[in-house]
């Protein structure tokens, strides 16, 4: 095996086997999300396969919605779902399709495989479908209607698209085995009635095809050269290509992936919605969500995902993946593109004695010294400062490199100053404030003063300051695999701690102008985003991800 072969992943390596062996001559893959919810961490992997892959080999990606189930979909999820994708950075052009867009010629396929004694029209109750069903280990029975003739079968079928049974009472299903191993294959469902709207059809139909009767005759009608999905669809591939065959059909061809399993979160759904109507989060975009409307408003790059993605690769098997990977990530991507700013969330006033009483320097400070073609923003420095009250300690010890009386510290992008007096509350004895002098000579970038200062702090001019709110979160769960077991209560382990909320920060002055374009590092304590909340005058700053992993603080129950 050649070096360019090992490197492929097991997709590109099949693809390449169907091109030299010519099944095919091109590449076209699709994304199909069901509009019933919103996009998770798990089908950005699925977003960044279909259409990294078909990129790379000059390929096409279609975006189709499998929309059967009219019960729970709306076009809110739609509009939802191409915004994620379109901000994860990929772009379908005009290839948007819907399943409902197939509906007619499902129904035909439907009555192609009722003449070919392939599907048949069950009057059997649910519950009598489902204990007919068998188990793994034991076979299922035959359904007292599965001889019905053929033209029973078509007229019934025609009847229940006409609307005259009520829901519930009849199904259509496939004509397989039910003594079969895989329990999917055991005569499943193809049609069933339901007589709601659609959110695109509206009421012209009131039956619909079952997901595994639609999405692979979909991908077939697009003529779907290779169909790249996670592994939990591996056991459908079978019943998929039993449909293809028997109506002789497109062999689009389907091809499983390990699933993005992120520790500390969840991707069920179901899961997810119990968290949000029992109130834990917001809602469905609250910035703890592995959602991607989550994980965009809480200012995580989409690039950071897609290198998350090309990180964990493609793999065959479903691992779980640590968090702190994507966590990396998301600091490396924001570490060269985030602008360097000071906000101060517990004050301390600092009173600069020795410099003139209503005057200010306007200071340099350096957007992103990671990024040479980013600029500089104006930073006032005034006789009256604040600083965080961690850092400054009275009776300090001796390795306290921060500020205390009779010491010296840097003020970031400005001076050294020297901590004189602490002056305190009569009655209380707390400290409302320090009186410091600063060194004239001892300018950032300019330091004649022969002055040696330990350590650096951040700092915002109190006349300048403006008041923004911080919400500072972490992770939503306190366990690795919060799901656990399927009998296991996973609220259990819902981190009460996820969300820390901050109230009248200080921020320096050029920050009133900030924007939700732009990444923000908050010097000594991590990235921020502008939260869509915001408004003018009232500033709300979510907290991306901390400087460094800061996990090992949280105390886990």
């Amino acid at each position: 095996m050649d070096n360019k072969r090992e490197s492929l992943n097991f997709i590109e390596q099949i693809i390449e086997a169907d091109f030299k062996e010519e099944r095919v001559t091109h590449v076209h893959t699709r994304f199909p999300p069901e509009p019933n919810g919103y996009l998770h961490i798990g089908h950005v992997k699925a977003i960044w396969v279909n259409f990294t892959i078909a990129q790379k080999y000059g390929g096409k990606t279609n975006l189709r919605f499998d929309d059967t189930n009219p019960s729970t979909e709306e076009t809110e999820f739609v509009s939802g779902i191409k915004e994620d994708i379109k901000w994860l950075g990929y772009d379908w052009e005009d290839r948007e399709f819907y399943a409902s867009d197939y509906f007619p010629i499902l129904f035909e396929y439907a009555v192609q495989l009722i003449k070919k004694r392939f599907a048949y029209v069950d009057d059997s109750s649910p519950e009598q479908i489902a204990e007919m069903k068998g188990s793994p280990t034991q076979s299922g029975k035959n359904s007292p209607s599965r001889n019905r003739s053929v033209e029973d079968n078509l007229d019934l079928f025609h009847r229940m698209r006409n609307g005259e049974f009520e829901n519930g009472s009849m199904v259509l299903r496939a004509k397989i085995d039910m003594a079969h191993p895989n329990m999917l294959m055991r005569d499943p469902l193809m049609y069933r009635i339901k007589k709601e709207s659609h959110h695109r059809t509206g009421d012209k139909w009131c039956i619909y095809p079952m997901y595994d009767f639609a999405h692979g005759q979909s991908d077939s009608i697009e003529r779907i050269t290779h169909s790249l999905c996670s592994l939990e669809f591996i056991h459908h591939r079978e019943l998929y290509d039993w449909f293809i065959e028997k109506l002789e059909i497109f062999p689009s061809r389907q091809t499983e992936f390990a699933r993005m399993n992120v520790t500390y979160m969840i991707t069920s759904k179901r899961k997810l919605m119990k968290l949000v109507r029992e109130g834990l989060v917001e809602g469905w975009n609250d910035p703890r969500m592995p959602t991607i409307a989550g994980m965009r408003r809480r200012g995580i790059p989409s690039s950071s995902l897609r290198l998350f993605c090309e990180k964990t690769g493609i793999a065959r098997r479903n691992i779980l993946i640590e968090i702190e990977l994507l966590e990396s990530c998301i600091r490396e991507e924001l570490n060269k593109i985030a602008t360097r700013v000071m906000v101060v969330t517990d004050p301390l006033l600092v009173i600069i004695e020795n410099f003139p009483e209503n005057e200010v320097e306007w200071l340099e400070a350096e957007d992103n010294p990671e990024d040479v073609n980013t600029g500089t923003h104006k930073l006032p420095f005034s006789r009256s400062l604040y600083i965080e009250k961690e850092d400054f300690m009275e009776d300090a010890p001796k390795k306290f490199f921060r500020l205390s009386p009779g010491r010296d510290v840097r003020l970031k992008n400005g001076y050294i100053i020297h901590c004189k007096e602490v002056v305190k509350d009569i009655e209380t004895g707390e400290i409302q404030s320090l009186i410091c002098t600063y060194y004239p000579e001892s300018k950032s970038g300019q330091d004649t003063s022969g002055v040696k200062a330990k350590g650096t702090l951040h700092w915002v001019s109190a006349d300048h300051a403006v008041d923004c709110q911080i919400r500072n979160y972490d992770r939503l769960f306190t366990v690795e695999d919060p799901v656990g077991s399927d009998n296991e209560d996973f609220l259990q382990y819902y981190n009460k701690d996820s969300l820390e909320v901050i109230k009248n920060a200080k921020m320096e002055p050029w920050l009133a102008e900030a924007n939700k374009s732009t990444h923000y590092q908050f010097l000594r304590m991590g990235y921020y985003f502008l939260d869509d909340e915001s408004t003018e005058g009232n500033l709300i700053f979510n907290r991306t991800i901390t400087l460094k992993d800061s996990w090992a603080k949280v105390q886990k129950q």
